[in-house]
C-alpha cells in the first residue's frame, strides 16, 4: 500500500509578516557605491525610477521631476545609472563626501 502525501491543508502554517513590514528593513547599509544624481543632464524620462528594483528612485509625479534618492533602501545595484539615457546619474564610492 502507497503512503499518500499530506496536502497543502495539512502542511504547518509557515512565517507570516505583517502588510508593509520591508519599510521597517532599510537597507542602504548593504551598498559599497551610491548614485548620485546630476541635475543638469537629467530630462525626467523616469527610467532610472522604472528600473530601481528597490523603489529608492523618488519622482514628483505633480511636477513631473526627479526628486531624491532613498539611500535607506538603495543598494547601490547601479541599474539606474546603467539605463540613463543622459547619463544623469554616476556611482561613487560610500566613503565619499558628495550627497
Amino acid at each position: 500500500m502507497e503512503d499518500k502525501k499530506a496536502g497543502w491543508k495539512e502542511l504547518p502554517e509557515g512565517d507570516v509578516l505583517e502588510g508593509a513590514s520591508s519599510l521597517k528593513f532599510k537597507t542602504g547599509n548593504w551598498r559599497n557605491k551610491r548614485p548620485v544624481h546630476i541635475p543638469e543632464r537629467c530630462i525626467n524620462c523616469f527610467i532610472c525610477w522604472i528600473s530601481c528594483p528597490d523603489s529608492a528612485v523618488k519622482v514628483n509625479s505633480e511636477a513631473g521631476k526627479f526628486e531624491r534618492f532613498d539611500y535607506d533602501y538603495c543598494k547601490g545595484c547601479g541599474i539606474c545609472a546603467y539605463e540613463c539615457p543622459k547619463e544623469a546619474i554616476k556611482m561613487v564610492d560610500e566613503q565619499e563626501g558628495e550627497k
